[in-house]
């Protein structure tokens, strides 16, 4: 029981990072910036790129952040509209129940 606990409060602090938009150089960059000065560790990463528009998706861990989660996903929101992309961040479980089929 003590290791499904322990699994489950590391889950709570999953997040999924989604990146859209028309391809630049930087993006993978600047978002990665971000999320190292935030203390956010990266699980997983794919990104691709079809016919001129970039798109990436995250599964991170923000166990470390200090500022709530809402800030967080705003930041990143407004990260997005300086380079020219669209940023969302949801909670994994958030995440998980809008896309139940």
């Amino acid at each position: 029981m003590h290791l499904n606990r322990i699994k489950s409060i590391a889950e709570m602090n999953r997040s999924i990072i989604t990146v859209v938009g028309k391809d630049t150089v930087g993006i993978i960059a600047k978002v990665c910036t971000y999320l190292a000065e935030k203390n956010i560790n990266i699980l997983d990463i794919t990104q691709t790129i079809v016919q001129g528009y970039f798109n990436m998706m995250m599964i991170v861990d923000t166990g470390k952040v200090t500022e709530n989660f809402n800030s967080l996903a705003c930041d990143l929101e407004e990260l997005g509209k300086g380079i020219g992309v669209q940023i969302k961040c949801q909670r994994e479980e958030i995440f998980e129940k809008m896309h139940r089929i």
